[in-house]
């Protein structure tokens, strides 16, 4: 029930409401609340009881006041329409969940102003600690917020300095392992298919792409770039478009993808082409996100650890807290799924 004053509008209990109706101090439905081990069972039986009964919710936002910090972790993401970095975020609210906090999320869409009002408005919030996937991992503005007081995590990207802690995937690798699969299976002229003079971790994907053919003997002449301005299925339809429009004599007979999305698109082109794959074209894609295996032709993709990734990174974010914590880089190196898009 809620508590009605003579002559006013009903208002939310209080916990004055709730000591004085289990007949009990303040000081004990604060311990109820906040260190239960202190009370004896009878007595916070007692006091849930008339909480339950005025159906009290405790004010956060007053508690939160007192503490100057909020129990909130939030999640700048870089593309919220990619199911890589929602499954990073659910590794996240994992290690959130564990700790007792929340996870707010926050989709900065590759937009620089975009991305610097969201992290003004959470330190504004006093959130706890910012995950962010920057679309730059150097700016300037992660350290001054770090220096202010509220601790900064760095994922999937690793940034120049050792200002930060950061989660990332060795995406050189990742590029290397991906080309060499093409090679081993026969390929020597490959499309490269993602925006790489943009995104950081396309441009390394790349450059392992680049390592892949120098290791086996092929120059940087056999990689065609088919270079698109977002990293979405409507991008990889447009290359696929544009790849079977180049003459017979050129045409790649392998696409290297700069993530599933554009892979999942290319496909679909090449469905509407009648181009069969692998036999006309070979595809692996990057990230092995739910949808790259329940593809028409399951997609041979590099898998990333993307809830580990996400949870570890909010690990190190709590761990920001502790007597002589420091900075840390962790890498994980990522794997190669092979499936029908490659196998003859």
């Amino acid at each position: 029930m809620t508590v009605q004053e003579s002559g006013a509008e009903p208002r939310t209990a209080g916990m004055k409401d709730v000591a004085a109706a289990a007949g009990v101090s303040l000081g004990t439905v604060s311990n109820v609340l906040n260190r239960p081990d202190r009370v004896s069972p009878a007595t916070r039986a007692k006091v849930e009881a008339a909480m339950a009964e005025l159906r009290f919710v405790r004010n956060e936002s007053a508690r939160q006041l007192r503490a100057g910090r909020s129990r909130v972790l939030a999640y700048v993401m870089l593309d919220g329409s990619n199911p890589f970095f929602t499954d990073v975020a659910a590794g996240m609210e994992d290690a959130a969940d564990a700790g007792d906090l929340s996870l707010f999320l926050c989709n900065s869409a590759h937009q620089p102003a975009r991305e610097a009002a969201y992290l003004g408005r959470l330190e504004q919030q006093r959130v706890q600690g910012i995950l962010i996937t920057p679309v730059d991992p150097d700016a300037p503005l992660l350290g001054e917020i770090a220096h202010r007081g509220t601790p900064v995590v760095v994922v999937d990207r690793t940034p120049g300095g050792t200002s930060h802690c950061s989660v990332a995937v060795d995406d050189v690798y990742g590029g290397e392992i991906a080309v060499r699969h093409l090679v081993e299976q026969g390929h020597d002229r490959i499309a490269f298919i993602g925006n790489h003079t943009t995104v950081g971790q396309v441009r390394d994907r790349r450059l392992g792409a680049l390592r892949a053919l120098r290791a086996a003997g092929l120059g940087p002449d056999h990689l065609v770039d088919l270079t698109t301005t977002a990293l979405t299925v409507a991008d990889g339809r447009g290359a696929g478009e544009r790849l079977a429009g180049l003459p017979a004599s050129i045409r790649p007979t392998a696409a290297f993808c700069a993530n599933d999305l554009v892979a999942l698109g290319l496909l679909q082109t090449c469905a509407n082409l009648r181009m069969n794959v692998p036999d006309d074209l070979a595809i692996v894609g990057y990230d092995d996100i739910e949808f790259a295996a329940a593809a028409a032709v399951p997609l041979t993709s590099v898998r990333q650890p993307r809830r580990r990734l996400g949870r570890t990174a909010a690990e190190l974010l709590l761990a920001e807290s502790e007597p002589g914590h420091e900075h840390r880089q962790v890498v994980f190196t990522p794997e190669l799924v092979v499936r029908a898009s490659t196998l003859h």
